[in-house]
C-alpha cells in the first residue's frame, strides 16, 4: 500500500485538507470537532507525511492533534512552499489549491518532521512574543513623544509610556516564573548564559524557538537560523555570498548577543578583530560572530557544557 502525502491549508475558520497530491480535497471547520474528524480520517488514511504552512498559530492544535496520534508532521516556511508552486506552473492561489500544492510539495520535497514543542516550550514562546510586542509598541510610543507638539498629546502619550513599561515588567516577570518553574528550563538557561555576551532574552528565546540547538552540526543549525552564508554564482560570475531565509526572532537575538561578545568574550572578540584586519566589513564580520557563537552554543548544548574560554 502507498502512503499518501497529505496538505493541509489552514485558515482562522476551515482547514482544506488534499489526500495526495492528485487525491480528493475535503474541508472541515478549523475547532475542535473539525480536527477530531480530520484525526479519525487520517488515522484511516495513514499518510507518510502531513505539511502545513505556519500561520501565526492557526496551524499549532491541528499538528499537534495530528502528531498525537502518531502521524509526522512537519510544519513549513510559506514563502517556500509559494516558491515551489511558481516553480510548478501554480500562479492562481485558492483554498483548495494551496492544500494540493501542499500535498505535491511534501511528496517532492519530503521535509524532515519537526518535533513539536512542548506545552512548556510554547508558554515561553508565547511570553516571550508578547514581550517582543511590549519592547516595539514602547519604541514607537516614544518616538511619537519625541515629535508631540502640543502638551495634552505629550501627556497622554508619557501616560501610555508608563503602562507600558509596567506592561514589561509584568512580562519580564511572568517569563522569570514560567523559566524557574521548570528545571529543564532553569539548567539548560544556566548553562547557555555561561557564555559571555547571551543574556537572559537571548538564552531563553534559543530555548523555545530553537529546540534543535545541540541536534545539528554548525552547518546546519547556521542555515536553519539564516547565518549561513548561501553562494550566488553562475557560470564565471562569482556573485557576493549572502545570508537568507532562517528564524527571524533567533537571528535578532544573536545579532544582539554578537554585538555584545565582541567587546566581552575574549574568542568573539579575537575572531572579530581578526576579520576586520583582512578587510572585513563590520556587517560581514558581525554576522560571521553570530555563526561562531552559535556554532559554540550548539556545541555547548550537544556535550552539555559550560562555557570555556579554550
Amino acid at each position: 500500500m502507498v502512503k499518501p502525502y497529505v496538505g493541509i491549508d489552514v485558515a482562522k475558520a476551515t482547514l482544506d485538507v488534499a489526500i495526495g497530491s492528485d487525491g480528493e480535497v475535503v474541508q472541515v471547520e478549523n475547532n475542535e470537532a473539525g480536527v477530531a474528524q480530520l484525526t479519525e480520517r487520517l488515522v484511516e488514511v495513514v499518510p507518510a507525511l502531513v505539511v502545513l504552512e505556519a500561520t501565526g498559530g492557526y496551524e499549532s492544535v491541528v499538528a499537534g492533534a495530528i502528531a498525537g496520534r502518531g502521524i509526522a508532521v512537519a510544519v513549513v516556511n510559506p514563502r517556500q512552499v509559494r516558491d515551489f508552486a511558481k516553480a510548478t506552473g501554480v500562479l492562481a492561489k485558492t483554498d483548495r489549491i494551496d492544500a494540493r500544492v501542499l500535498a505535491r510539495f511534501a511528496e517532492a520535497v519530503r521535509p524532515e518532521p519537526r518535533p513539536l514543542p512542548t506545552e512548556e516550550a510554547k508558554e515561553l514562546d508565547e511570553l516571550l512574543s508578547r514581550r517582543r510586542q511590549i519592547v516595539d509598541m514602547l519604541t514607537m510610543e516614544k518616538n511619537r513623544l519625541g515629535i508631540a507638539a502640543t502638551d495634552r498629546m505629550k501627556k497622554g502619550i508619557k501616560k501610555h509610556i508608563a503602562w507600558l513599561e509596567e506592561a514589561l515588567r509584568r512580562s519580564n516577570d511572568d517569563i522569570d516564573t514560567a523559566v524557574k518553574n521548570s528545571p529543564a528550563w532553569r539548567e539548560q538557561e544556566d548553562l547557555l548564559r555561561s557564555m559571555p555576551g547571551i543574556g537572559p532574552v537571548s538564552a531563553r528565546t534559543m530555548l523555545a524557538e530553537l529546540p534543535e540547538l545541540g541536534r545539528l552540526n554548525r552547518r546546519q543549525i547556521a542555515a536553519l537560523v539564516g547565518v549561513a552564508p548561501l553562494n550566488r554564482d553562475s557560470g564565471t560570475l562569482h556573485g557576493t555570498r549572502i545570508c537568507w531565509g532562517g528564524r527571524a526572532t533567533v537571528r535578532q537575538v544573536l545579532y544582539m548577543a554578537a554585538t555584545t561578545a565582541i567587546r566581552c568574550n575574549p574568542a568573539i572578540r579575537r575572531t572579530y578583530a581578526a576579520l576586520r584586519e583582512r578587510g572585513k566589513k563590520h556587517k560581514v564580520a558581525l554576522v560571521a560572530c553570530m555563526r561562531k557563537l552559535l556554532t559554540i552554543l550548539t556545541a555547548m548544548v550537544r556535550d552539555q557544557r559550560r562555557w570555556s574560554p579554550s
